[in-house]
């Protein structure tokens, strides 16, 4: 729905900002809706480089221009129209990124359908409850699998008429007797497809700007995911909006790699490309993720904080047995770090060198260390865009002072996604940006950051008690994070409903706090502890080399669990612990911790598909640790 945005009444001690400023018009400010933008990009740039996918079986990557994506989502478009789905059906893709699945969102689209993006590794009984929540009127699904697997958790599915397979047969491969889905047919995509190019069924006229773009889940860090509304006219807002912060064009590359089912992939790495014009690369998979950069060289990189985490800590492994790279390496990073802050008039750090030093010493250092660094992205990338989770400072710091033109932002499922966002030449990295253009936020109560925009979402699907409570009348959204708007700036300070309150009465944002512990990399992954505690605590995920050489240099095997219990390990892990939170409050530093070798992923429900950490679910995982944690002394 479009929220009218008078000028309203500020509530007491609150400030706020209407970031103005000219949004490029171009195809997205003609149309009206998704599949019109579609339809404007095909007419500007019929032959122009839409797509690339690999081909497994040639072993090769295939290309697709403009007209011909047309015409794939056609051929797409009226295998949907055959199936005879109701008016604004959900059609639920529970697909891996690539042609198929762009084809069959733009098709749902073209009809007025309603796409319902699933995460392709998401557990069984989460996409049996988002199915049964939107009552899914068709399922497309890559392997027929995943569809026995949602069947076997027994969840009833009166709405859903079909299940179109994409790879392999469509044979069941579980005993599936007695569960209320299975009698729904599962037909492989080349028959379905081909039934519609013999049918003769007329195509429906389309959505209306008003009309919903997606029902997208929330990632249920703390209970049952929320269908979130989102109209073509949300979408688009904040294409738009986005367009006048980043500026892609028909010269870029997108590698895309994180899951359509996110919604900040779906606008800033697919939609935003279609209006720009630019080429998106489908990148094969997560693991075959640093091969792809190297093949694909994108110019735009959409990424979440754990990709650009996942590097440093190879760099740092690499580093560890060479000191004097080590060395070579810190030195590149605090040059080019200095450099950039010169550059965009940021304070000074405090170990400052005089700039003409700097700028003798950059150009070896850039062509020595950094420019060899660089081209594990490709060697291209002319600005790579950080969100759905706070970038690490230390992050920034180490990729900004490489040479990586790198912009956190911020946002939520429930503004389409993206509120604020960095530029190229206004970059405060301490800070998510500045408000795109068209966005209005202010402070309100208990330091809440509010939006309000043409982009924030119609509401929860079916859910109006939840709607009322994050969204007022007047189209304000509560965004649940606590946050500073210093400068026309916005700074994050931390989740209020994942605020820990000890048993002492303090206050500490988990998510800053484990951010910090990270820094050290010792630890791949940690959570922070102590609701209605006398301390903080913390569980941390250690990573296996520096694990191997915490170990070895204690005289313990590795391999054995009960190192991980050793009184000295946890001595040294609390050390290495209070020197990354050294900058927190001395109520904030975790006085015990837990360690662990097994990973937090999304298979094993201790992440959510967006790579948040489900602390719930965490918290029952290590329940007997932590009442040992706890127990009276």
């Amino acid at each position: 729905m479009h929220v009218p945005r008078p000028a309203p009444a500020q509530p007491a001690d609150s400030s706020s900002t209407a970031c103005a400023g000219a949004v490029p018009a171009g195809p997205v400010g003609a149309a009206r809706t998704l599949p019109a933008l579609l339809a404007l990009r095909i007419a500007l740039t019929p032959q122009g480089e839409a797509y690339r996918a690999y081909d497994a079986t040639a072993q090769c990557w295939t290309h697709l221009n403009w007209q011909a994506t047309g015409a794939r989502v056609m051929r797409w478009r009226r295998a949907l129209v055959a199936g005879g789905l109701p008016a604004q059906a959900r059609v639920a893709i529970l697909l891996p990124n690539g042609l198929d699945a762009m084809s069959i969102d733009q098709a749902t689209l073209a009809e007025g359908a309603v796409p319902v993006p699933l995460h392709a590794i998401d557990n069984p009984a989460s996409i049996a409850y988002i199915l049964a929540d939107c009552a899914a009127s068709l399922l497309v699904v890559r392997e027929r699998a995943q569809w026995d697997a949602i069947c076997a958790v027994g969840t009833p599915l009166p709405a859903l008429q079909a299940v179109i397979v994409t790879e392999g047969g469509v044979a069941p491969t579980l005993d599936l007797g007695g569960h209320p889905a299975a009698a729904v047919p599962a037909r492989a995509l080349a028959d379905w497809l081909q039934a519609g190019e013999q049918a003769a069924a007329p195509l429906g006229e389309g959505p209306g700007p008003d009309d919903l773009a997606a029902i997208v889940y929330t990632s249920g860090t703390t209970g049952k995911p929320k269908g979130v509304m989102l109209t073509h006219r949300n979408v688009l807002a904040n294409v738009q909006s986005v367009l006048g912060r980043v500026q892609p064009t028909e010269t870029d590359r997108f590698l895309s790699f994180l899951p359509l089912s996110h919604t900040f992939e779906r606008t800033a790495g697919y939609y935003l490309a279609i209006a720009a014009g630019s080429c998106v690369a489908y990148a094969r998979s997560v693991p075959q993720l640093a091969e792809d950069l190297v093949s694909q060289q994108p110019t735009v990189l959409i990424s979440v904080p754990r990709i650009y985490e996942r590097v440093n800590a190879r760099i740092t492994e690499l580093l560890a047995a060479a000191p004097a790279k080590a060395r070579l390496m810190a030195l590149t990073q605090a040059v080019g770090w200095r450099r950039f802050r010169a550059a965009q008039g940021l304070p000074p750090d405090a170990d400052g060198a005089p700039r003409w030093w700097d700028a003798l010493v950059w150009p070896l250092l850039q062509r020595v260390v950094a420019r060899p660094v660089l081209a594990r992205f490709g060697g291209r990338v002319r600005v790579a865009v950080s969100g759905g989770a706070p970038l690490p400072p230390a992050i920034a710091r180490a990729f900004i002072g490489l040479g990586l033109p790198l912009l956190q932002g911020y946002g939520m499922t429930e503004t389409s996604p993206v509120v604020a966002a960095n530029g190229l030449t206004d970059n405060d990295p301490a800070s998510v940006g500045r408000p795109l253009p068209g966005v209005d936020v202010r402070i309100g109560e208990n330091r809440e950051l509010q939006v309000r925009a043409a982009s924030v979402m119609r509401g929860y699907w079916n859910r109006d008690e939840d709607t009322a409570r994050i969204l007022s009348p007047d189209g304000w959204l509560g965004t649940g994070d606590q946050a500073e708007i210093v400068g026309g700036r916005i700074h994050i300070r931390g989740r209020i409903k994942e605020i820990i309150v000890t048993s002492t009465g303090e206050k500490v944002p988990p998510a800053d706090l484990e951010l910090a512990i990270t820094a050290d990399p010792l630890f791949e992954q940690v959570f922070v502890v102590g609701e209605n505690q006398p301390f903080i605590g913390a569980v941390a995920v250690v990573n296996a080399v520096e694990w191997a050489r915490l170990a070895t240099t204690l005289g313990l095997p590795a391999a054995d669990p009960a190192s991980l219990r050793h009184p000295r390990v946890l001595e040294v892990a609390l050390q290495r612990i209070a020197t990354q939170a050294a900058s927190f409050p001395r109520y904030a530093v975790p006085r015990a911790v837990v360690l662990s070798t097994e990973p937090w992923t999304i298979e094993n429900t201790m992440l959510t598909p967006t790579l948040k950490l489900k602390r719930l679910n965490l918290m029952a995982r290590f329940e007997a640790e932590l009442r040992v944690m706890y127990a009276p002394r």
